[in-house]
Parts: C-alpha cells; structure tokens; sequence
C-alpha cells in the first residue's frame, strides 16, 4: 500500500518523513513502538485457537481424555485473557498518544489556520476538523488493523510449520488481497480527490451566500446562487460516483477472493490429508490461521476510505504548518511611542500577481494625525493592514518606533494597535467584551474606551448595557452602531498608532461628531492615527495628508502644503481627493 503509485502527490513522502505532523507523532514513539510489540504478541496469540482445535482433533478426540480436554481450555482460556489485556493496553494507548498528539498541535493548527493572510471560517474549521480526523484515526481501529499487517508473516510460518504448501498458501493469499487494496486506492485516489476539491468549493458558496442572505434575497440572486451552487456540488456527487463505483467492483472482486481463499484452504487440507501429510486438525488449525491472517487485510479493506481521508487531512495539516513557520523567540521591545515610517514599501494582490503598491514613502511622529485619501482601488486599505503588520511588503520596510514591524510579537503588539477595518468585525459575545478585545474585563478601561469613541451613552440605552449580548457579526446592532462599538474597541487600552478604514462610512451626525471628539483626544495623548477615508468630514483634523493614485504616492506631506500643492495653475489634480474643511470650521460644525 505504497503511495508512491497514486497520482499528484510527488511530494508527500518527504514530506511524512520530514514535515511538523511526523515530527510531532515522533514524540509518541514509545506508544507506538508498545502498540507495534503488542500487536506482534497478540499476533502469536491468534494462534492459540488453531493449536486448540488441532490438539482437540488430534490428541483429545484419539485419546478420549477428558482431563487433557480440561487443561487444554484452561490454557487457552489464559491466553486468550492476555490477549484481550493486550488489546486494550493497546487501544488505551494510542487514545492516549492521540491526545497527547492533538495537545502537541491545537494551538499550532489554530494560530496557523486563523494567522493565514484572507483565512475564513471555513478553512480555520477545516483545519481543526482535519486535526480531529488525525486524532480519532490514531485512537481508532483502522490503526490496530495497520500494526497487524507487518506481523502476517507469523501466520505464514504457523501454517508452513503445518506443511510448507500451506505457508506459500497463506503467502499467496495475504498478497493477492493486498493487491486488490492497492489496485481499489489507485483506482479511486484521483476521483476522491477531485471530490474533496468540488465539495469543498460547493461548501464555500453555500457559505458565501448564506453571509451575504440579506442582499441575495433583495436582488433577487437566490435561484443563481443556488445553480451555482449545484453546479459545484453535482460535480462533486460526480466524482464520488466514479470513486465509489471503482471501490465497489474491486471490493466484490476482493471479497470473492477472500471467501474463496478461505474456503479453497479446506481442499488443500484434505488433499495434503488424503496424502498422508496431514492430520485431520490441522486441516481445522490452517483454516483459522488464514482466517486470521486476512482479518487485519479485510479490516484495512473495510476501513480504506477512512484510511485515505486521514493521509489527506495529514498532508494538509503539513502544509498549514509549514507555510506558518515556528515563529522565533523574540526579545520583548519597549513600549512603543507611535513613531513609524514607511520606507519604499510595495506591496502585491492576493496571490502575488499585481502591484497594488509600488514605493510609498511616508512617516508621523506621536500625536499626528495622517489622512490617506485616493480612488477606490488605489491601495489606502492594502496600506494600512501594511502599518499594523496585518500583511507583510513585498519590498520595503514598515518601522514602528524605530523596530520593523515583523520584530515584535504579535501578542505584544496588538495591545499598543488600535484598527478599525472598513468591513466592521464584531462578535458573538457582550457588548463588553467585544471592546476589551474578548481579553480581562477591565471594567474602568472598557468605560473610557466607550467614552473616548463617545459611545458609552449609546450603550447605556441598550437593553442590558455594557452586558449585552451580540449575535455572530455583531447581531443586535445597526451599522452605525456597530461602528462605534468597533471604534472603541480600537481606542480600548489607549493604544500608541491607530489606523482607521473609512470610520465615518456608517455614522450620523453625532457619530461623527463622536468621532471628531475621539481623534482630538488620540492627538492630545500622543497617539499617532492614520484615517482612511474618501469623505471630507474627518480630513479638517488631519496633520499631514497622502494622496495614492493607482498604487503610487501621489503627494505626502503637510496638509497645508500639499492643498497648496494640487491648488497650483497646471497641476494635474489629485485622485479627486474631497475638499477639506478646515480644521476650525470642523471644530465649528461638530459642536
């Protein structure tokens, strides 16, 4: 049962060797190695009722002594005892080494799974299913079956020891069905594969379009949506069809042949038996020891797609793993002040095809507050998932108080990042926790949290306050207030750089007056904010302005002089960026 016969997987066996899955099954090799010795034990003791039956036959049945009948059961009686022990020393074992493995992985497969650049729900549940597939694979009988099939060579001596036809017999036999299990996964391997990647697919789009209900109900899009989902999952039953229809005729072939090597067995006997080279009990003795030699062969037959989905799930756990990394110990880094620069940083599309942007500089010292304006498109969000670390710069440097971005901890940084994305992310949870970041409830900071994004009164009208509960996405609010929840939860524990994506996308007039009020108090801790945003509402608080134009920085500096700039005869205008309203007029209109 090589994989090395099936088709596209040129790099999985180093990678079983070699890769972050084998290397943490490695540290059960003690179990494994107890597993693998009892089940060569329990090997030897399956033989005990072909001895039984052979002695009984041959010596109990001529002799007619009851005595010899009483201790032969006895004895068997023990071994068998032993060997049900064995078992399940066996079985509590690899339980054991399955958790012990799922421990070892969890918060590696979570942190990979949910850390991946644009990861969804589904691919982070996927990877936890697949870690659970591993684990109940390692704890379950399809393993018992696997550590059986080194040790059918002891049933071919047991039965050559009888007569050495036999032992070529049970050879014969044992290789024939293996054959046939090797013959059904290179038959079935590619269309099950192919079924995985449609079902997948079709899952994806029954997800998608059960996010997006609302406006797929609006617009009318429900029966395509549901074509297009059809679509996937025929393809899907497609292919499992030809899996399955290609599994069933090997296996009716399998299980012709396994009855018929069971059965032809007693011929042989009773033709060795007729010659005078065996007794009348080893025909009995030879036909349990190939029953036995096929059991662990048939269970592996039985349990074959269980086999195939676990190889699946383990290489797609490598690969999660080995694109995540082990990420080094760093050294813990001051709190930081809020200075950051941008030094020629691109950076690529998904995928790694497209420029979105190409050699921006820009910088901003404690208590800036920066307005990045541009076209849809222009790359303003790109740039600032750029400025938390959220994504890495295909070239170029992001530095925060003088350190790249990529040398501080995540876990350490996050508390001094304020972000509010453009597509607000609430969830399920309290009102409370979702601004304290689902971390400690500090009661006080959460407060002035709400205060500073001038929401707390907001949520004191709510129907149990700071303690109401949120549904998935942030159910139970509207847009605006959404918004503003999120807007806290980026203020929450003062952090030192903000950066918000079209914060005032959602708001009324007193949202945005909330807003003003809360971008004053960030400039007057020090804090340094980058406010992205093509509307002119928040640009009259803003220090310095960055004007992108399909990737490129088409003016930075200060606000003053980059108005100036664009309000020169013959200068070609900016990406529409909105007319500003300056800083006292703001002031004038947000009170």
């Amino acid at each position: 049962m090589t994989s090395s016969a099936l088709p596209a997987r040129p790099a999985t066996a180093p990678r079983r060797r070699q890769g972050p899955m084998a290397h943490a099954l490695a540290g059960e090799k003690r179990a494994l190695a107890a597993c693998a010795l009892f089940s060569g034990v329990s090997s030897v003791l399956l033989l005990v009722p072909s001895v039984y039956s052979m002695q009984i036959y041959d010596r109990v049945l001529s002799s007619r002594h009851g005595i010899t009948l009483l201790a032969l059961t006895a004895i068997a009686l023990g071994l068998y005892l032993l060997l049900a022990a064995l078992d399940w020393a066996r079985g509590e074992l690899m339980v054991v080494a399955g958790m012990r493995l799922d421990e070892k992985l969890r918060q590696r497969v979570y942190d990979a799974a949910v850390g991946r650049p644009g990861a969804g729900a589904l691919a982070a549940n996927a990877a936890q299913a697949d870690l659970h597939t591993v684990r109940q694979f390692i704890s379950g009988p399809a393993l018992h079956a696997l550590f059986d099939l080194p040790w059918l060579p002891v049933m071919a001596l047991a039965a050559t020891l009888l007569h050495p036809l036999l032992g070529l017999y049970v050879l014969g036999a044992t290789l024939m069905l293996l054959t046939l299990t090797w013959l059904s996964e290179w038959r079935s391997a590619g269309p099950l594969a192919r079924a995985g990647v449609e079902g997948a697919l079709a899952q994806q789009s029954l997800a998608e379009t059960a996010r997006h209900g609302e406006l797929v109900r609006a617009l009318g899009m429900q029966s395509v949506m549901r074509e297009r989902w059809l679509r996937r999952h025929l393809a899907m039953l497609g292919w499992q069809s030809r899996a399955s229809q290609a599994a069933e005729t090997l296996g009716a072939g399998t299980r012709f042949a396994r009855m018929a090597m069971q059965s032809l067995v007693f011929a042989l006997g009773a033709w060795l038996v007729l010659d005078g080279e065996l007794s009348a009990g080893g025909i009995f003795a030879v036909s349990l020891i190939v029953g036995r030699a096929l059991a662990p062969v048939e269970q592996v037959l039985n349990l074959w797609r269980q086999v195939v989905q676990v190889r699946n799930a383990w290489d797609r756990l490598d690969s999660l793993l080995i694109e995540a990394g082990n990420p080094p110990e760093r050294m813990a880094l001051p709190a930081p002040s809020g200075q950051i620069s941008v030094n020629q940083v691109s950076a690529l599309a998904p995928g790694g095809a497209r420029p979105v942007l190409v050699g921006i500089n820009c910088s901003a010292m404690p208590g800036d507050i920066v307005g990045v304006i541009g076209h849809s498109g222009s790359g303003k969000s790109t740039l600032g998932r750029l400025l938390i670390g959220l994504d890495a710069p295909a070239a170029g440097q992001v530095r925060l108080d003088g350190a790249e971005l990529t040398q501080w901890p995540r876990e350490a940084l996050g508390p001094w990042i304020g972000y509010l994305p453009q597509s607000v992310d609430l969830m399920e949870g309290t009102v409370a926790e979702n601004i304290a970041r689902f971390g400690t409830l500090d009661a006080e900071k959460v407060v002035a949290a709400g205060r500073a994004a001038g929401v707390h009164d907001m949520v004191l009208k709510l129907p149990h306050g700071y303690d109401t509960p949120l549904g998935p996405d942030g159910a139970g609010l509207s847009g605006g207030q959404k918004q503003r929840v999120a807007l806290a939860r980026a203020l929450y524990g003062e952090p030192r750089l903000l950066v918000l994506d079209e914060p005032n996308a959602n708001l009324d007039a007193d949202g945005e007056a909330a807003l003003h009020t809360a971008l004053i108090g960030c400039k007057a801790r020090g804090a340094t904010v980058f406010v992205i945003t093509q509307r002119n509402g928040v640009l009259g608080l803003a220090d310095k302005l960055l004007v992108l134009q399909e990737g490129s920085a088409l003016a930075f500096g200060a606000k003053q002089e980059v108005l100036a700039r664009f309000a020169a005869p013959n200068t070609p205008p900016p990406a529409a960026p909105p007319r500003v309203v300056p800083q006292a007029e703001t002031t004038e209109a947000g009170a």
